[in-house]
């Protein structure tokens, strides 16, 4: 059965963001859509001891129907602020070190204009460390049909999909009964129930970036992920 998972890039993802990439055989970031103010695709939530706190790329937007993968950075030095705020918040983490030849390569040699390329980067950068495979490819290698659940489902049928696999959100629009007439079972990720685990700051906090499991549990980071342990789904209903 090939599983196949299509959503927007984002900027250093939270940990069900990559959870969804383990969990298929094809992921296919989905640039050729809206760009939209205020969301994911530019910024991200880390954690510090006064809290969580927005990491935001600045971005142009010239029109209201501009796609994601048409918005360009503004300001060069993203990176370096980015990474300042970084390494005074988790310096301190127990796996900060092993990690930070990396990320700090991205962070000061990255020099993409467009949003989509460096969500890219730092994507594939994240998927080595938590030894994800998964084949990554680009809504545009697709002809695209109207309608949104028809676009999901041709793109689902060009890769030979069986399995379409989504985060929730998408249940507020996506055509289940068009899937049953096109044959491709349909598979919705629940986001609760996550594990605890070590975390600087005053109170634990799920939804932020990724980088911050990493810097804190290092190579044990797998096992506070979903995708990482069984029967993670159930056709046609939330994952458990």
């Amino acid at each position: 059965m090939k599983k196949v998972a299509i959503l927007q890039s984002n900027y250093i993802p939270w940990k069900g963001y990559f959870d969804i990439i383990n969990m298929v055989d094809e992921f296919i970031l989905y640039d050729e859509v809206q760009y939209t103010k205020n969301d994911w695709r530019n910024r991200n939530k880390i954690q510090t001891k006064q809290g969580t706190q927005w990491l935001t790329i600045p971005v142009r937007q010239k029109k209201l129907s501009q796609l994601i993968e048409e918005t360009e950075v503004t300001d060069v030095n993203w990176g370096k602020k980015h990474w300042k705020t970084i390494k005074q918040n988790y310096s301190k983490a127990k796996y900060f070190s092993a990690y930070q030849d990396v990320f700090e390569d991205i962070y000061l040699n990255n020099n993409e204009k467009y949003l989509s390329q460096i969500n890219y980067k730092f994507i594939t950068t994240i998927c080595e460390i938590l030894d994800i495979n998964t084949k990554i490819r680009w809504s545009n290698e697709f002809d695209l049909l109207e309608g949104k659940t028809e676009r999901l489902l041709g793109i689902c049928k060009d890769c030979h999909a069986d399995v379409y696999v989504s985060g929730p959100s998408a249940q507020d629009y996506f055509d289940e009964e068009l899937a049953k007439r096109e044959m491709i079972d349909v598979e919705w990720v629940e986001y609760s129930a996550y594990p605890v685990y070590n975390q600087l700051g005053s109170s634990f906090e799920h939804g932020v970036s990724i980088l911050d499991l990493i810097f804190n549990e290092g190579p044990d980071a797998v096992k506070f992920m979903k995708s990482y342990t069984k029967d993670n789904f159930t056709n046609g209903k939330q994952c458990v």
